[in-house]
């Protein structure tokens, strides 16, 4: 589907994701929205995959990394392999690891004066999703991958650099190293390094990366996102983008507030029967709720910003987006 804002095209693809045994494989469904910023990215990383690099989309959170790298992953249209970053990863976590044992006992009775017996045990092997990834060429998308500990993921440098696994374990099997099938791909996602719970990763890996940085979008893409991920109109969405863009540019809290802030404004208030308009106390106290704007933050206020004060800046915000849009039309 294809509508036209403010003279530019604005392409909603819609998203599901189809489950098979340890794998997505993502195909039409809701909600993905291309303009031409989404479009230019989408079109930068698919040329880095095909020419057979790894990319990193790197940013804020709620600026929609992961939804853009399933995105682009379902272009391939091999299964994708989702791995979310976890502190407490090992490497086994990521290539596999033993799971138990199988034995086997022959007793040979063919000659009746000779008793021949025989046992042997072997460990049960089972491949985690980098291992089926590249077995398979499989797309594999590590989500938050510096969330993880740098050395659990160091067996990705040979995988990414001389395309080989190195499987230690099953050098009994003759399968201590794997070669990386020809169709694998990976794209990472990460937050900056200032956000607690991540790691520095290894200027080894990073090396073998093309980093994209996603910052926030801008008006237009965050407007057409917020009115399909929520289903309001585009003048209220347009209102809620500018409340949150506002608040977000005084950097009145630590965290800047997201495109994720201004999809659970649009859908929070819709499902409590409110309205966008300035003095609509639903409104009013879901924005206020969203936004954390009651938090106390020594860091950056002493206090609470006052009513009167959120009010006004409101009331301007909704002023300015209602005359835009009624010159628009």
């Amino acid at each position: 589907m294809t509508a036209q804002s403010n003279g530019a095209s604005q392409q909603v693809i819609t998203h599901t994701f189809v489950h098979g045994p340890d794998h997505i494989q993502p195909q039409a469904g809701e909600g993905f929205v291309v303009t031409p910023q989404v479009e230019e990215l989408i079109e930068r990383a698919t040329a880095y995959l095909k020419s057979g690099y790894p990319i990193n989309l790197s940013g804020p959170a709620g600026t929609g990394k992961t939804t853009l790298a399933l995105h682009v992953a379902a272009q391939s249209g091999r299964p994708v392999m989702l791995i979310h970053g976890d502190d407490e990863f090992g490497s086994s976590d990521l290539v596999g690891n033993d799971v138990g044992y199988r034995k086997s006992r022959l007793v040979d009775h063919y000659v009746h004066s000779v008793l021949k017996e025989e046992e042997m045990m072997r460990t049960l092997w089972v491949d985690n999703r980098l291992t089926t990834a590249c077995r398979f060429g499989h797309t594999l998308v590590y989500d938050e991958f510096t969330r993880s500990r740098p050395e659990a993921n160091n067996v990705l440098l040979s995988v990414l650099g001389e395309e080989i696994l190195n499987l230690p374990k099953l050098r009994y099997a003759g399968e201590g190293y794997l070669k990386v099938d020809p169709d694998f791909r990976a794209i990472f996602t990460s937050n900056p390094e200032e956000y607690a719970g991540i790691h520095k990763s290894q200027d080894a890996l990073m090396d073998r990366l093309i980093t994209i940085h996603i910052d926030y979008f801008d008006r237009e893409t965050e407007v057409a996102i917020a009115a399909a991920r929520s289903g309001i109109s585009t003048a209220d969405a347009a209102t809620v983008v500018d409340l949150v863009r506002h608040f977000r540019d005084k950097r009145v809290s630590r965290h800047r507030p997201s495109l994720r802030a201004t999809i659970m404004i649009a859908r929070v208030v819709v499902q409590r029967g409110g309205t966008f308009d300035s003095s609509d106390l639903i409104f009013q106290r879901t924005y206020r709720d969203v936004l954390g704007l009651d938090r106390l933050d020594s860091s950056i206020v002493t206090r609470p910003r006052s009513d009167d004060v959120i009010h006004r800046e409101l009331a301007g915000t909704c002023e300015l987006v209602e005359t835009a849009f009624q010159e628009s039309n």
